[in-house]
């Protein structure tokens, strides 16, 4: 596959990841222009930066922009690539609550858009990203957009646009959820006696030495668990507390279902 043209709108966290993931891939750094208005300290060699919209290079034509600026400011800025728009260019978000619709009203009709939500493991390439394509996305678009999210780690698309909000609430909302875990693992096991550096040394090797294991085995989760857990013993006593009807399962399924809420009334 021949290297793309792109044009990375924002450098901030995700999309200095992604731009290190396309170097490391093999991307052509001399196809790559960052548009960002601070000078970029670490800017990997050949890759070119303009401050503003209006200094993008006249003769470059990208194959894939990419929207990685906030949310909030998204409204005043991608209405200066609409000048872009058409079938040869595929527009990708990875702004949080901007819909497809929501982005076509900024980027004009003839705008391609796929949407979609990685979250922060994607900063050591340990992410994950789901995706929609809006209307109008050619087999190639997506195969382009797959190769890029790739970089910083796993991809996954829905046909239904709704279902980003559910994995906004999963996997873009879900590290924050595993973080707290560590930190609650942590307090407890100071409250048990512990020194609390200890407990907190503890509990973050745990969680992420678990989810180490639990990438590269393969296993399913639910195995893993019946793995460490010998009948009547001291993780089957602190399971029976964890699965009881008022345990961790009920408390996770309503922490999902608010986050799903949330992330649609952001989308309007």
């Amino acid at each position: 596959m021949s290297s793309p043209r792109i044009l990375l709108v924002g450098c901030g966290k995700m999309g200095s990841a992604l731009l290190r993931g396309w170097v490391g891939q093999g991307v052509l750094a001399s196809g790559i222009v960052v548009v960002e208005p601070t000078p970029i300290a670490d800017l990997p060699a050949g890759v070119r930066q303009a401050r503003e919209a209006t200094a993008i290079p006249a003769d470059f034509q990208p194959d894939l922009i990419l929207l990685a600026v906030k949310p909030q400011v998204m409204d005043q800025v991608a209405p200066s690539y609409a000048r872009y728009a058409g079938p040869q260019v595929c527009f990708l978000s990875v702004a949080a609550g901007k819909t497809i619709a929501t982005l076509g009203r900024l980027l004009g009709e003839k705008a391609i858009i796929v949407r979609s939500i990685p979250n922060t493991p994607a900063a050591i390439a340990q992410g994950i990203t789901a995706c929609c394509a809006g209307p109008g996305v050619g087999d190639a678009q997506r195969i382009l957009c797959n190769r890029l999210l790739s970089a910083v780690g796993e991809v996954v698309w829905v046909e239904q646009e709704a279902l980003i909000d559910t994995a906004t609430a999963v996997s873009g909302s879900g590290p924050a959820y595993v973080f707290w875990l560590t930190e609650c693992l942590a307090a407890a096991g100071a409250k048990a006696g512990l020194p609390p550096e200890l407990a907190t040394q503890l509990a973050r090797a745990t969680v992420a030495g678990a989810g180490a294991l639990m990438r590269q085995s393969g296993e399913d989760a639910g195995q893993l668990r019946r793995n460490v857990t010998s009948p009547n013993g001291t993780t089957q006593a602190a399971l029976d507390v964890l699965m009881a009807e008022n345990g961790l399962g009920p408390l996770m399924d309503r922490a999902v279902a608010a986050a799903d809420k949330r992330s649609r009334e952001l989308a309007g």
